[in-house]
């Protein structure tokens, strides 16, 4: 997981974003096509945003080919307008790409990110205050952690 969080998007808005983090996933030997992955992605974004609000988004596709799941989560410390249901701008973004063969697990991955958004009470502030992978990481284990317990 340490090397599939981005601290620094520089998109401004949806398009140039979700092209910047099929980019990142591409860079990491992740999937090989990065047209079909933006494409699937902007169609899903198209039905309706993935933008959850107070500043989370959690983009997401089911694309041929993944052996095993991607996530991904990238930050925008300027906020992006990604349609939220609130209308404030998306700052924390989970990118979520995994095979068609296996619907119920996208559906844990998707249900378990969400979960831990909407309960870890103090994840999305420590997240955008982090300044590194690590700390980012501790702070999701540690909000992990409270929710199992």
């Amino acid at each position: 997981m340490h090397d599939m969080i981005l601290l620094d998007l520089k998109s401004k808005d949806r398009d140039p974003l979700l092209k910047e983090m099929v980019a990142f996933v591409k860079k990491r030997n992740r999937i090989s096509k990065e047209k079909d992955l933006f494409e699937k992605l902007l169609q899903r974004e198209n039905l309706g945003s993935t933008a959850i609000g107070e500043g989370v988004a959690i983009p997401h596709c089911k694309i041929k080919g993944i052996k095993s799941p991607i996530v991904a989560l990238a930050l925008s410390k300027q906020g992006v307008n990604f349609h939220a249901i609130d209308k404030k701008p998306s700052h924390i973004f989970f990118l979520v790409v995994s095979s068609p063969d296996n619907p119920s697990l996208n559906l844990q991955i998707l249900a378990a990110i969400a979960h831990l958004v909407r309960k870890g009470k103090a994840l999305k502030k420590k997240i955008l205050e982090a300044d590194n992978i690590g700390v980012i990481l501790d702070v999701i284990r540690e909000e992990e952690d409270k929710l199992n317990e």
